[in-house]
């Protein structure tokens, strides 16, 4: 068995840790607005997810973005929506991250990302309606009502959007060997 990990490795495994944490953090401690019609909230963790996904590829996306998000949830008192956000938040920073690296011969980076967000975001929405329609047949009179969340899910996913695609081009100029990590 060999018990040497290689510096990529030792990387990727730091990164993950990193960035599960700060998707944690921007989600917990930056004020979500509750959504009372879906016993939910409002957040701006998407933009932690896809800068997350599109600096880091697949893997660190989806295990930050599920994670971090679940995370969050347990921490705020919404616990049962984690197993979903897991699901939905994981799901949505690997399609980010995975089309991000797919679209590459797309030169213009902006749009690449925006194709790349709008799809994982897409995800995003209509994980939740389903998610949500689940809790809402699974627990009677709990008064979710997935329908109205769904403008407020694609706000987010807009919002996400709008903020994170500068600062990834931001943060690819400040360190240009993440350029080269994926």
């Amino acid at each position: 068995m060999n018990t040497k990990t290689t510096p990529k490795t030792t990387t990727i495994i730091t990164t993950t840790a990193l960035f599960t944490t700060l998707i944690f953090i921007i989600i917990s401690q930056i004020p979500p607005i509750p959504i009372p019609a879906t016993s939910g909230y409002f957040n701006i963790g998407e933009v932690a997810i896809y800068v997350t996904a599109l600096l880091f590829g697949p893997f660190v996306g989806a295990f930050a973005g599920g994670i971090g998000a679940a995370l969050s949830d347990v921490y705020l008192g919404f616990t049962h929506f984690a197993p979903g956000t897991l699901i939905i938040k994981g799901t949505q920073g690997a399609i980010v991250g995975f089309l991000n690296i797919k679209l590459g011969r797309i030169q213009n980076t902006t749009l690449r990302a925006t194709i790349s967000i709008t799809i994982g975001g897409s995800i995003m929405v209509i994980g939740y309606f389903i998610y949500e329609t689940l809790l809402a047949i699974l627990i009677p009179g709990s008064e979710i009502y997935a329908l109205l969340e769904i403008p407020l899910n694609i706000g987010q996913m807009v919002i996400g959007l709008i903020i994170a695609i500068p600062i990834t081009h931001t943060v690819q100029r400040l360190f240009p060997q993440f350029k080269n990590y994926l």
